[in-house]
């Protein structure tokens, strides 16, 4: 491995024996693939929240789909460690959690794939990367209600998101980006990554982004939240998990007002 290089075990590691400790956390693989003689697989956490009123919401959380983005990925196991020692958090949920979607990009410390594909360029294009091939099959499996993808942006120098142009989505996205604005600003700015943003909100995206798939009806509410990449690695995650805890209580107002309607 280069000097870059990250050991996977290094994040997993505690995942797997939080799995082992606590019973409300399974840890699996979604799907595994070789490369250059080595086996590599997409790790898929699940945690099943308290029973609620209402029929569990199951909610995907997706990181590291760039390998060079870890702030995702300790994010969301923290978040896993968080609902281990307090389960309400997750109260009325489902979760299935995917800390790494590409273990050789987060080994390498690069953006793409080993083969040097960009995988969130890749989603429903009839991609041959095994990664994309993995994920499309739980993305169809499991018809999230919600998905959640963490990404952090060398670019920028505050939180965002894109929300795809739907109210559902904003709505859900302005108070995780409040919440998240305690530990890191916003970016203010007015184009961002290319779109136009409003109050760090973007509503067009790029082609290919990880995603439901097309035909999935109803569509699930799905967001992406960037972080800074260039600022302090702690402040990432806490901002990224703060959000995430947003997200999960919003959602669960929503639900709680539409069976009042």
């Amino acid at each position: 491995m280069s000097p870059d290089s990250r050991d996977l075990r290094t994040l997993l590691g505690p995942l797997l024996e939080l799995a082992e400790e606590c019973v409300d956390v399974i840890g699996t693989m979604a799907g595994s693939f070789s490369l250059n003689g080595r086996r590599y697989g997409i790790p898929r956490f699940l945690f099943t929240g308290p029973e609620a009123a209402h029929d569990p919401i199951r909610l995907g959380l997706f990181a590291g789909i760039h390998g060079d983005e870890p702030a995702g990925c300790e994010a969301l196991a923290h978040l896993l460690a968080d609902l281990a020692d307090n389960p309400e958090i997750a109260k009325g949920y489902d979760l299935v959690i995917y800390p790494v979607c590409n273990p050789t990009g987060y080994e390498d410390n690069t953006r793409a794939n080993r083969a040097g594909f960009d995988l969130n360029r890749e989603f429903w294009r009839s991609s041959a990367q095994p990664e994309v091939r993995i994920l499309e099959r739980e993305l169809r499996t499991h018809r999230f209600d919600g998905i959640v993808t963490l990404h952090a942006d060398d670019t920028c120098s505050g939180c965002y998101g894109y929300a795809h142009g739907r109210v559902l989505n904003e709505a859900l996205l302005r108070p995780a980006l409040d919440a998240a604005s305690r530990i890191l600003p916003r970016d203010a700015r007015a184009n961002i990554d290319g779109f136009v943003a409003t109050e760090s909100i973007l509503h067009d995206c790029f082609c290919g982004v990880l995603a439901a798939p097309p035909d999935q009806s109803p569509q699930p509410f799905d967001l992406i939240f960037e972080t800074p990449a260039l600022s302090p690695f702690d402040h990432q995650v806490d901002a990224t998990v703060a959000a995430l805890h947003s997200i999960l209580g919003e959602y669960r107002k929503f639900i709680a007002y539409a069976q009042d309607l």
